[in-house]
């Protein structure tokens, strides 16, 4: 870790989950309450192991998997609180985006497979958490601060494909200016979520 300004980022992240494992998402049905927990508790552990052992972390091949589970989780509980006519598909799609991204990551695969897999599955889980908040509180069935979870959708997007670059070979941004942004990008992301959840 090279500086106390990422340490006290990483710190401030695992409280802003924890708070909202353990008080943010009350009210919630079954799934969503279940989808929510998993997606903020798996920042809540990244964020620790990362403050624990270092930035360096960041470089076991188990971090695209990881960082697949975050965005998928959260989705899943969007769509399932705001889209009850999509409940059953998007799960199973959710379902499948996972599968992909584990099989693509533990075994060789040819060509631009694993990327492929990256791509969709980021894509859409980012795509549903940065649009619906949005329009949803644009249509008013939302209050209008709900659309800040929309914005850290935009930024998770930006983490994961970061993230997954950076493990796959193809890098967008240099891997020092990575690792670099990263306690400060997963600190503003989760804190949009919480605030978001908090004035839903």
């Amino acid at each position: 870790m090279k500086s106390s300004s990422h340490r006290t980022f990483l710190l401030l992240t695992s409280l802003l989950a924890g708070y909202q494992v353990s008080v943010g998402i009350e009210g919630f049905t079954i799934l969503p309450i279940t989808a929510y927990t998993i997606s903020f508790g798996v920042i809540l552990i990244a964020a620790l192991l990362i403050y624990i052992l270092g930035i360096e972390v960041l470089d076991s091949p188990i971090v695209v998997i990881v960082s697949t589970i975050i965005p998928l989780s959260l989705a899943v509980g969007l769509v399932w609180q705001h889209l009850a006519s999509v409940r059953t598909s998007f799960l199973i799609l959710a379902i499948i985006g996972f599968l992909a991204v584990s099989l693509t990551r533990s075994f060789p695969m040819p060509n631009k497979l694993p990327i492929i897999a990256i791509a969709l599955t980021h894509g859409i889980a980012g795509l549903t958490i940065f649009l619906l908040p949005i329009v949803l509180s644009v249509q008013g069935a939302a209050k209008p601060l709900f659309s800040l979870v929309g914005i850290g959708g935009a930024l998770i997007g930006i983490v994961g494909l970061l993230l997954s670059s950076q493990s796959i070979g193809k890098t967008f941004v240099p891997r020092d200016k990575v690792m670099n942004l990263f306690p400060a990008l997963l600190f503003f992301t989760t804190a949009l979520f919480v605030a978001g959840f908090a004035f839903r």
